[in-house]
């Protein structure tokens, strides 16, 4: 059949399945969910969002917009003509396939029409830069659910740019919507593979170390990310953790999977020994995916999905096996106090930064998160530091890092919920009344409070 041919027939498909749009069950509008204020204050009210399911014409609209587009890798009057009727359907949840497209949109007069269709969709211009990040952080901050067959559609678009995604979505406890492209390519190479070279942010694999008095590489004012494990210490330098973003590592006898979201600053250290019966022990890699900005991990012996912030496995066979890793505290601190505090350590060598210097937490996310997030907890500002821990009682705690420095400093306790803070090496670590240790770590407040959305907060009486 000749591209003409195809295009008419299409085209008369649309024309006449529109007309049954309104017969089809499901298409009343739903009340829409009560949002905060200052949400409101900052994105506007939100609108109606139908239910059900979605008619025939806009199923067929939506397969030849969203996945023909990607399949056949193009785009071009079958396409225009779905999207048009897609924009006319006042069903908000469609955007969120628009802003799937435009993830991976590499024309800008195609990036503009997506998102004109999004402002159709949602009721609100959008004539900035970065238009697919304010139409995600609106559909994120609005809460408008994801269209029905979503999670379908979306591995279609996404298995479409990058196969190497196929066994990552799937089924699970996970928000799909939520995640989007990172820019960078998922690493899937092999455990203790990690001097191969891969299009993706590389995994380090049983890093070797040297002792304090060698790595005269580092400056005392660089950032190192400390962590003990039965009495042994070592320091991860930010310089490395920025390239890498993920380390399989062996410390004080147990197995660590320690990643590191530049964009959520936060360093994280999991055990991951000592699981459930019969569970290998999980080898953690980045996806190249994210998840309100901060980095989607998966094991590579399981293809597992993990809430990187939480240590919760959401897909897979560890998910069904309900595996939750265990914390161990993260010093952030600089590396002149952590060797003076612990001169014992080890510490990463030289050569995992592979030859960069680089500093993104002041440069390119200087002023706020550079992916979508949506709405923030007003409490704080949205980069300010905290150190978060679960209290014993199950509740999730935050600290305000430069306001417990002080109070510490002076001598002055920090108890809340059975949480004691206290001094290490220029960080801050949280400890139970018995001392035993917590698993604190330091981010930043907006992906704290996202991950954790009924934090409390300590504030200085």
């Amino acid at each position: 059949m000749s591209p003409v041919m195809t295009t008419v027939l299409r085209g008369l498909a649309l024309t006449l399945c529109v007309a049954a749009a309104q017969l089809w069950p499901g298409s009343g509008r739903a009340q829409t969910a009560e949002v905060p204020a200052y949400v409101i204050k900052e994105f506007g009210a939100p609108p109606p969002v139908p239910s059900g399911d979605l008619s025939p014409a806009m199923q067929f609209a939506v397969r030849v917009a969203f996945v023909d587009s990607i399949v056949l890798s193009t785009w071009d009057e079958n396409q225009t003509l779905a999207l048009a009727e897609i924009s006319k359907s006042g069903d908000p949840r469609l955007a969120w396939l628009i802003s799937d497209v435009m993830r991976f949109a590499a024309s800008g007069a195609l990036h503009d029409i997506l998102s004109g269709a999004a402002s159709d969709l949602l009721g609100k211009s959008f004539d900035g830069q970065d238009n697919w990040g304010a139409i995600t952080d609106h559909l994120i901050a609005w809460d408008i659910p994801a269209p029905p067959d979503y999670l379908r559609l979306k591995r279609t678009i996404y298995t479409g740019i990058v196969p190497g995604w196929e066994q990552i979505f799937v089924e699970g406890d996970i928000d799909w919507r939520l995640v989007s492209w990172g820019g960078v390519l998922i690493d899937d190479r092999p455990y203790d593979t990690t001097d191969d070279g891969c299009r993706c942010i590389p995994a380090a694999d049983n890093p070797e170390v040297s002792s304090a008095a060698e790595a005269t590489w580092l400056e005392d004012d660089d950032i190192v990310f400390g962590v003990e494990v039965n009495g042994e210490y070592r320091a991860y330098p930010r310089q490395i953790m920025e390239v890498r973003e993920m380390v399989n590592d062996t410390l004080g006898g147990r197995d660590l999977g320690i990643p590191y979201c530049t964009l959520c600053g936060a360093a994280q250290a999991y055990f991951t020994d000592d699981l459930p019966t019969g569970v290998k022990r999980p080898i953690l890699r980045t996806s190249g995916l994210l998840s309100r900005s901060n980095k989607v991990m998966y094991d590579i012996e399981t293809m597992s999905v993990f809430d990187t912030f939480l240590g919760k496995a959401v897909t897979g066979p560890l998910a069904e096996k309900g595996v939750q890793l265990k914390q161990a505290t993260v010093i952030t601190t600089d590396w002149g106090t952590w060797k003076a505090q612990h001169p014992e350590t080890t510490v990463l060598l030289e050569r995992y930064a592979l030859g960069r210097d680089p500093d993104f937490r002041s440069t390119r996310d200087a002023n706020g998160p550079i992916f979508p997030v949506g709405d923030v907890d007003p409490r704080l500002p949205v980069q300010e530091d905290v150190i978060g821990v679960v209290a014993p009682s199950g509740t999730p705690v935050a600290f305000r890092r430069s306001t417990a420095l002080l109070v510490l400093s002076r001598g002055d306790e920090i108890v809340l919920d059975g949480v004691h803070l206290k001094l290490d090496a220029g960080g801050i670590r949280a400890v139970d009344a018995s001392g035993a240790d917590l698993g604190s770590h330091q981010a930043f407040w907006f992906a704290w409070s996202q991950f954790y959305p009924q934090t409390a907060l300590w504030s200085r009486q």
